[in-house]
């Protein structure tokens, strides 16, 4: 439950607008609303920003969507007017949760960009393994996880059929693709963002998406969507 509620990111313990909205079953869209309510209000705005910070996630049709990271303090702001005794409940797990990651970050906490430029600009004498240690520990950097949706939106294309594909025009089937890809990739590499992936583990997840293929059920759906193309 830790790891579902809290994760590490920049060397902070903090939540997502998305697993909240998910875990006190609301809209995502109010949780937004809510957060942009208190960075955009007069008062204390600057303080309001400093624990929101703007992300993006990718949706099951490959559209990337609006999202907020929040440490503590922010997750404090947003879950004070979830009221009920079930939302007590997970405001306490949430609790527990920044507890045990905010321990597990004072006892090792994770590369920042400028103890990784550190580590390089220490010299070559010990650069491989520098360099190993950050590929082992940082997730990836913006290129490369541009590189790997590239590569992900070009197999589900090819999956379906093609662009110009009845199955690729039915929203409804590119969804569920889409979603049997992450499903697999969630479970082979065991992350929920494709950013969050090691950089040590790059190549094998570009492997990954060369080789998978939808499960049968699926495939029958997608040569069912694209035979109604021929037939009409």
């Amino acid at each position: 439950m830790t790891e579902e509620l809290v994760i590490m990111r920049d060397q902070q313990a903090v939540t997502t607008s998305l697993q909240v909205a998910r875990v006190f079953n609301k809209k995502h869209k109010h949780v937004i609303e809510a957060i942009n309510n208190k960075i955009n209000s007069a008062e204390n705005s600057a303080q309001y920003k400093n624990m929101f910070v703007e992300g993006t996630y990718t949706d099951a049709s490959g559209k990337a969507n609006k999202m907020y990271y929040m440490n503590r303090d922010g997750f404090t702001f947003i879950a004070f007017g979830f009221t009920g005794a079930k939302a007590d409940q997970f405001k306490l797990k949430y609790i527990d949760a920044f507890n045990q990651m905010e321990k597990q970050l004072q006892q090792q906490k994770p590369l920042s960009l400028p103890e990784q430029i550190q580590l390089i600009a220490k010299g070559y004498e010990s650069l491989s393994t520098d360099v190993e240690d950050i590929k082992n520990r940082m997730g990836l950097p913006g290129n490369m996880a541009h590189s790997f949706s590239k590569k992900r939106n070009a197999k589900i294309i090819n999956v379906l059929g093609g662009k110009k594909s009845n199955a690729y025009r039915d929203k409804n089937v590119r969804a569920k693709t889409y979603r049997a890809l992450f499903s697999s990739y969630r479970e082979t590499f065991d992350q929920d963002r494709c950013n969050d992936l090691p950089m040590k583990d790059f190549d094998r997840a570009i492997d990954f998406v060369n080789n998978w293929y939808p499960p049968f059920e699926l495939q029958q759906e997608i040569q069912r969507a694209n035979a109604q193309l021929a037939i009409v």
